[in-house]
């Protein structure tokens, strides 16, 4: 698990004004919540005065009330008001929480979950057909009891489809490109694949008309970032399935998936239900696999796997997180554990390079490389 990406906190309508959301990532609590203005905020969910939990008390005058003592802080993380000193007395310094950056796209609101200043932070994925009429979406969110970094390496393997799919089993690779391996590209913070699928085509067949920018039988995945996937299927020059999936892990063994499902045909409401149960039906079909596989999170080195041509899209995708390694971005899973229950922990956010004297102590992360900082330096 990693700091410094966008990370779906939750749909848009389940963070109100009314009262704060509990939300556990990567880990550790957040809570959200909105102003009166309608903005939404994410902070970390513990008060810095006896560990009270933030979600679990109420919203008042644009803040998060803490519901042991009352203390209560704004969107920007500051505590405001400290009831037991009294309204005219200006709250400690220290009396602060981390504050994260937050977008509101697609019905989902996302938080960056890490320090970096706006301009070097990672994108959240642009859906550019979002919203327009020519394209209707539907949104799921889904719990899997799984680590997200298989779910994401499910997404970008091809071969699985004729035998987790067996009803769809499309798209499907035909045998000479199964023993072919995949055309990856890479793209900024991630890769991607997109081919024409049959016996009778090859991996390098033209996908595209540069004009008319017409496929047919075509469909490829890619990853921007280690948790947000696409997967567009292409059937023919007019009908399509554009799929995107924001992965929130919840900690080493869980997901919440927000599943985003698009499609440019069949756009009456009458055919709805119909896309939603094959939908679902084939969603819950890598959900059973995903939640039996052995170990449960991705191994640490490719020799303890026989892959295949056919795998290259999960071996680039590991090869991306190691460039997140080396940046120092991988949360330290197991000092985390063993420090949970004794310290109250949080993701660093943006204000903490801005000002130091922060009570809450700062998730512990993996050493990176010593040639990934001097080139950051550089």
């Amino acid at each position: 698990m990693y700091i410094n990406f966008w990370y779906p906190i939750a749909r848009a309508t389940e963070v109100t004004a009314d009262k704060p959301l509990k939300v556990r990532l990567l880990g550790l609590p957040f809570v959200a919540f909105r102003d009166q203005d309608g903005a939404a905020h994410v902070l970390a969910d513990t008060c810095v005065h006896r560990g009270g939990s933030l979600g679990a008390g109420w919203v008042r005058d644009n803040c998060v009330v803490c519901p042991y003592h009352g203390w209560r802080f704004a969107g920007d993380g500051k505590c405001v008001l400290v009831p037991s000193l009294g309204a005219e007395t200006k709250p400690p310094p220290r009396a602060k929480v981390d504050s994260y950056p937050v977008q509101e796209r697609y019905g989902i609101v996302f938080a960056f979950l890490g320090d970096l200043p706006a301009e070097e932070r990672p994108p959240l994925y642009d859906i550019a057909e979002f919203g327009t009429p020519e394209w209707k979406s539907h949104l799921y969110v889904l719990d899997l009891a799984a680590y997200y970094e298989r779910s994401m390496e499910n997404g970008l393997d091809p071969i699985h489809n004729e035998f987790v799919h067996p009803l769809q089993g499309a798209p499907l690779l035909s045998p000479e490109l199964q023993r072919t391996p995949l055309p990856i590209e890479d793209i900024p913070w991630g890769s991607k694949f997109y081919m024409t699928f049959g016996a009778k085509r090859t991996h390098d067949t033209k996908l595209a008309d540069a004009k008319t920018g017409e496929r047919l039988g075509a469909a490829g995945s890619w990853h921007q970032g280690p948790n947000q996937l696409v997967t567009w299927i292409d059937l023919t020059a007019t009908n399509s399935f554009h799929q995107y999936l924001f992965e929130a892990p919840v900690d080493e063994n869980n997901t919440r998936l927000f599943f985003l499902n698009m499609r440019n045909w069949l756009l009456d409401d009458k055919h709805d239900q119909r896309i939603s149960d094959v939908t679902l039906q084939i969603v819950h079909e890598d959900i059973r696999i995903l939640e039996n596989l052995n170990p449960v999170r991705t191994p640490d080195t490719n020799t303890r796997e026989v892959l295949v041509p056919g795998d290259y899209g999960a071996v680039r995708y590991r090869e991306w997180l190691k460039k997140w390694d080396a940046r120092g971005w991988r949360i330290d899973t197991k000092a985390l554990r063993a420090k949970q229950g004794d310290v109250a922990m949080a993701i660093p956010c943006p204000a903490r390079r801005e000002s130091g004297n922060w009570v809450l102590e700062t998730v512990p992360l993996l050493p990176g490389s010593p040639a990934a900082a001097a080139e950051k330096r550089a």
